[in-house]
């Protein structure tokens, strides 16, 4: 995956703690802060009952059921097999499952890719896109270890984690049908292409599948936004403003911080992050307003330490819960 750092913006905020001399003042303020949280918490729990709940455990079961296949880079054993899982998994779900195969001139190989495109609600003229990257980079260039620099990586977070999401939430869609059309895309390809580490950059092999997608969708299919997933598993989850989205669809980046705050979901943070090079680009550049949902700040990006005990159940459910709640809640008005 490439991950361009265009603008990093640190958000420094100075505290300044007045001392209030009067007692009374004190014990008001005091009597404010008990009772905001006891607010808060008691429009969280009416929330919750408008949206059906996220399981975050059944969720990291998915994101191991992938790591058990092992690396997933393009052409490999475990590129297949996940492949199939994917593809069963989703049957059970969804109304409509499409296969998009294509292929691609790689380095020294022809690479064999497919996007998997799954439908909700098909009758709704109304729709939105979830998308995640299914495939994991072919090298671990950011490896401590220079022997193992070339080996494929098991990409838990970087891959597993965003399509852990989607597979929860399509399981529930099964059994609550959305208000909406839903439309969940796992897209290949995402992670091919050298890094600028390797001592090259080449960007026309990275986001392959979503770049297909665009170029094939048909100009009828116009969803009214899209959300990426991508490295949302992260034991220590922090997701900040990422600065592309902000720029490509604000009001919807609004919508979605919103929404974490309504059922407080803290890792969802409002400074401003880093601007990264993702998917969600040739999905805005076909029209599709998209914003990318990512912790950057994981350590463990391009190693082989990307593995599931890097990740936990409790981060994927605070996306999830998230997406259950936007979903079932603010599109639903």
């Amino acid at each position: 995956m490439l991950k361009v750092h265009n603008a990093v913006t640190t958000l420094l905020t100075n505290r300044i703690i007045f001392f209030l001399p009067f007692l009374i003042v004190l014990s008001s303020c005091e009597k404010k802060e008990t009772e905001q949280p006891q607010k808060q918490q008691q429009n969280q729990q009416a929330m919750q009952k408008l949206y059906p709940a996220f399981d975050g455990k059944q969720s990291f079961e998915y994101l191991l059921a992938q790591t058990n296949f092992g690396p997933r880079n393009p052409n490999s054993d475990g590129h297949r097999n996940c492949l199939l899982y994917l593809e069963s998994e989703l049957k059970k779900f969804s109304e409509k499952v499409t296969l998009q195969h294509f292929t691609q001139k790689g380095y020294d190989e022809t690479l064999q890719l497919t996007n998997v495109f799954a439908q909700f609600n098909t009758a709704a003229p109304q729709r939105i896109l979830l998308v995640a990257h299914w495939d994991t980079r072919p090298r671990a260039e950011e490896d401590a270890n220079p022997e193992t620099r070339n080996k494929p990586i098991l990409g838990a977070n970087d891959g597993a984690s965003g399509v852990a999401v989607l597979l929860e939430l399509a399981r529930i869609f099964k059994n609550n049908p959305p208000p909406l059309g839903v439309d969940i895309l796992f897209v290949d390809g995402e992670d091919y292409g050298h890094s600028q580490k390797d001592g090259r950059s080449d960007l026309d092999l990275y986001f392959l599948g979503a770049k297909h997608f665009s170029k094939t969708k048909s100009p009828e299919y116009t969803p009214r936004f899209g959300i990426l997933l991508d490295m949302v598993g992260d034991r220590d989850l922090q997701i900040p403003l990422e600065q592309n989205s902000m720029r490509f669809a604000p009001q919807l980046m609004d919508m979605v911080w919103s929404t974490a705050e309504e059922v407080r979901a803290t890792q969802f943070i409002r400074i401003p992050g880093e601007s990264i090079s993702d998917d969600h680009f040739a999905l805005n550049e076909a029209g599709i307003p998209t914003i990318d949902i990512i912790d950057f700040q994981y350590p463990h990006w391009h190693t082989h330490q990307d593995t599931p005990d890097k990740c936990c159940s409790e981060s994927l459910e605070a996306v999830g819960k998230v997406l259950s709640a936007l979903i079932y809640t603010k599109l639903a008005q």
